[in-house]
């Protein structure tokens, strides 16, 4: 019955952006004190370790920018396969309509359906005995060998 708080996403770490301008820069002629390397060397760091974003960043946006190129070139792919299909199954319905009107123009005529029907019957019976031939065929080689 409690509710329970769900955190939100934190924020991807950023680095300070580096300093305007450079306070308590010892000139050349002035001698550094024995502080100043530590505060040099932190800036040092501090800088060093902005690059190392901005690099990364860059690198994260290039391969995000590869990533989508590759969506989309897949995709172009998956639509050409499926305008290919679609192609196919277009023309094998436009042949089956065509097929169909045919018989109906020879249904309408008369006599030439049934020459043309007593032609396909026996292409069938051949087809048929052919098929009950392979069928026998296969039932007489065993589908494995034992012993070897």
């Amino acid at each position: 019955e409690k509710t329970v708080p769900i955190p939100e996403k934190l924020n991807e770490w950023a680095p300070r952006p580096p300093p305007e301008f450079v306070r308590d820069v010892m000139g050349s002629s002035a001698g550094a004190g024995s502080g100043e390397f530590h505060v040099y060397r932190h800036l040092r760091r501090r800088e060093y370790q902005r690059q190392d974003f901005m690099d990364a960043m860059a690198e994260k946006q290039r391969l995000d920018e590869e990533f989508q190129k590759k969506l989309e070139r897949n995709k172009m792919i998956a639509e050409e396969q499926t305008a290919k299909r679609r192609r196919k199954r277009q023309k094998l319905k436009e042949k089956k309509l065509q097929a169909k009107k045919t018989k109906l123009e020879q249904k309408k005529q008369g006599k030439e359906p049934d020459q043309s029907q007593e032609q396909a019957s026996s292409e069938d019976d051949e087809e048929d005995s052919k098929e009950e031939e392979e069928k026998e065929d296969d039932a007489e080689e065993p589908s494995f060998v034992m012993g070897r």
